[in-house]
C-alpha cells in the first residue's frame, strides 16, 4: 500500500499504459482520478473506473480533453474535493503520428502537439500551482511523472512530430524538477521502449515489431505492467532523493 491515502491523476488513463498505471495505484491504496476523452478501454474489457471498484479499489472518471485549460482546471477541482490535495499527477495522454518531415502537414503537427506537449504543460501547470499550496509530505508536496519516450531521445524513423514531442517532455520534466525543487515538487520522467498494448494500429505491423525486436537487447518486448511498476516507484515516498530523470523502460533499447 505504497501510495495509501493518496490521491492521484492519471491520464489516458482509459487504455494501455495509462490504464495499467490507474490500476496499480489504486491497488496500491490511492484513490485515482481517471482523465481521458473516453471511458472505454481501445484494447477492449471494462472501463477503468469499473476495474478499480470491481478489485475493490476507489477511482472516478473525469472526461478531459487536456488540450483545454478549462477542461485541466476542471479537473484538479474534481481531484480536490476528494480530500483538497493532489498527491501525483502522471501525464500519460498521447496520441501518436507517423510520418517523416515532408510528409507531415501543418495540421496534424498541430494536433499532436496539442495533446503530446500542450496537454502535459497545462496537467503540471495546473498541478505545479495546487501542490505549491499543499505542506510537505515525506519531504514532497507532490510528484509528477511524465511519461516521454525512447523516440524523444534516439531518432524515431519516420515519424518526426512524436518524437518531438517527446523530446519536449523530457525537456520539460527536467525543467520543473530544477525550478521547483526546492519547494517541494518532485518531477520525474518514464522514456518507454517498445510497449504491446494490445491495441492495433501500425505500432504493432511486422515490420514494427521486427523493428523492435531488432533494437531490443531483452528477449521480449515490453508490457503496460512494466512501466506501471516504475511508475509506482517514482509516485511513491521511495523515490525520496530522484528529481529530473528519465528512466527508460525499454528492455535495453538506449544501450545501443
Amino acid at each position: 500500500m505504497r501510495l495509501a491515502d493518496k490521491v492521484a491523476i492519471v491520464t489516458g488513463a482509459a487504455s494501455g499504459i495509462g490504464r495499467a498505471i490507474a490500476l496499480l495505484f489504486a491497488a496500491e491504496g490511492a484513490h485515482v482520478v481517471l482523465a481521458d476523452v473516453r471511458a472505454e478501454p481501445l484494447e477492449g474489457g471494462p472501463p477503468t473506473a469499473e476495474a478499480i471498484a470491481a478489485a475493490g479499489g476507489s477511482a472516478e472518471h473525469v472526461p478531459t480533453d487536456v488540450t483545454r485549460a478549462e477542461a485541466v482546471d476542471a479537473l484538479l477541482a474534481a481531484a480536490l474535493r476528494r480530500s483538497g490535495r493532489v498527491d501525483v499527477l502522471v501525464n500519460c495522454a498521447a496520441v501518436f503520428g507517423g510520418t517523416p518531415l515532408l510528409e507531415t502537414r501543418e495540421e496534424a503537427w498541430d494536433a499532436l502537439m496539442a495533446v503530446n506537449v500542450k496537454g502535459v504543460f497545462l496537467c503540471c501547470k495546473a498541478a505545479v500551482r495546487q501542490m505549491l499550496t499543499q505542506p510537505l509530505r515525506a519531504e514532497a508536496r507532490g510528484r509528477i511523472v511524465n511519461l516521454a519516450s525512447q523516440h524523444g531521445i534516439r531518432a524515431a524513423p519516420d515519424n518526426l512530430a512524436y518524437g518531438v514531442s517527446k523530446a519536449a517532455v523530457d525537456y520539460l520534466t527536467r525543467q520543473i524538477a530544477w525550478d521547483y525543487g526546492r519547494r517541494g515538487i518532485v518531477c520525474n520522467a518514464i522514456a518507454p521502449g517498445k510497449i504491446l498494448t494490445g491495441v492495433g494500429g501500425r505500432a504493432v505491423t511486422a515490420r514494427a515489431i521486427e523493428y523492435s525486436q531488432r533494437h531490443t537487447p531483452l528477449p521480449r518486448l515490453g508490457t503496460p505492467h512494466d512501466v506501471a511498476r516504475t511508475a509506482l516507484f517514482l509516485a511513491s515516498d521511495e523515490a525520496s532523493f530522484v528529481t529530473g530523470a528519465t528512466f527508460p523502460v525499454d528492455g535495453g533499447w538506449l544501450t545501443n
